[in-house]
């Protein structure tokens, strides 16, 4: 698992062109680990709110 298959495989999630599963594969990690990953990938709250 790096940091560049996880990140790729986050933003086929997020596109919605992979399903979680399809993307933990891609990402060659566990559901769990890329739901991880997810969190520490996600913006700041406060930047999102300023987004909004």
């Amino acid at each position: 698992m790096t940091s560049t298959s996880v990140a790729t495989a986050l933003t086929l999630y997020r596109s919605r062109t992979l399903t979680l599963e399809q993307a933990a594969t891609i990402g060659g990690c566990s559901v769990a680990q890329l739901e991880a990953s997810a969190e520490a990938f996600a913006p700041a709250a406060a930047t999102r709110a300023a987004d909004d």
